[in-house]
């Protein structure tokens, strides 16, 4: 095994790669003190991300994904770990059942009649985020919202209320990091077996990696900008991080979602994910049809100027 690297100049080295990665920045939460304890690169490369205002659980993670990658590479400021091994990761051996990566359009919808709605309009992934204590209600609505989309093309997953969506049999279901925290393996085992996909919210870099290693369907990223809909554990990630979040997780699909409009489009669109979700851009929209008509037509356009400018390659 080849000798830890060793950086001469650290302070130099975390400052130099704090600015050469300036656009990754998040100035609350940041340390602008932060400095490396020693010449390791795990030192110096967790100085330089508490700069940037990374939390300190990424930091941690960006940290250790930075030794492996100068390992292989050497440590050059104008480098990021892009690469799933830097992060120790590896493809699941049993996955998840699929979604396609370009899902488009994912409408976040509070009940039933919205999601038939929204599936009558054409949208092509839905999801019902439906808040209640009552079990009976829940499981109706989740019923409801099944029903609504027979018939369409919609693809329903459903926020939380796995075990409803399973008796049901929905599309899928999609759970955030305190929803993971109350699953037992023989949940998760329950849950992967049935066939339903699954979803998994995410703000940054440890939750992606514990996310990966579930095998899911797809991961949401964000927020990516400002959003009064709920209180977020983190600030906006802005499209800088979403492009690296959305590179490194590029073999799963991905969905950005935070505070996205028609205006975000096309930086959303730019950063490689393949599905942006909404919530406010249409249920609060004066006419949410015709909204939701004019995010699918513009999504489109950008994704077609992408293709066009960045061809998939062809084999011989």
């Amino acid at each position: 095994m080849p000798a830890p690297l060793h950086v001469p100049a650290p302070e130099a080295a975390a400052q130099a790669i704090a600015a050469a990665h300036a656009d990754l920045c998040i100035e609350r939460g940041a340390d602008p003190h932060a400095v490396p304890a020693d010449g390791s690169v795990y030192a110096v490369t967790h100085a330089a991300a508490r700069r940037l205002g990374f939390v300190p659980a990424d930091a941690a993670v960006l940290a250790s994904a930075w030794v492996r990658r100068a390992a292989r590479l050497g440590l050059q400021p104008h480098d990021w770990p892009d690469d799933p091994q830097d992060f120790g990761l590896a493809l699941h051996p049993q996955p998840f059942a699929p979604c396609p990566h370009d899902m488009g359009l994912y409408a976040v919808l509070p009940n039933a009649d919205w999601v038939a709605r929204m599936a009558a309009a054409g949208v092509p992934t839905l999801q019902l985020r439906f808040k209640h204590d009552d079990p009976r209600r829940i499981a109706s609505e989740v019923q409801a919202a099944v029903r609504a989309v027979e018939g369409t093309s919609a693809r329903l997953f459903i926020n939380d209320h796995w075990r409803a969506a399973l008796d049901v049999g929905a599309y899928g279901v999609h759970l955030g990091q305190e929803d993971l925290d109350t699953l037992t393996p023989d949940d998760i085992a329950t849950l992967r077996a049935s066939g339903l996909r699954l979803g998994i919210s995410t703000h940054g870099y440890a939750e992606l990696v514990r996310a990966w290693r579930l095998g899911p369907s797809y991961l949401a990223l964000g927020a990516v900008f400002p959003t009064t809909l709920k209180a977020m554990p983190t600030a906006p990630q802005g499209v800088g991080r979403l492009r690296a979040y959305a590179h490194l997780v590029r073999a799963v699909p991905t969905v950005a979602i935070g505070g996205i409009g028609l205006a975000e489009l096309p930086s959303v669109a730019a950063s490689g994910v393949g599905a942006f979700a909404v919530v406010r851009a249409i249920v609060q929209a004066p006419d949410p049809e015709a909204a939701a008509r004019a995010l699918m037509q513009r999504w489109g356009e950008l994704r077609a100027d992408a293709r066009r400018d960045h061809p998939p390659p062809t084999g011989l």
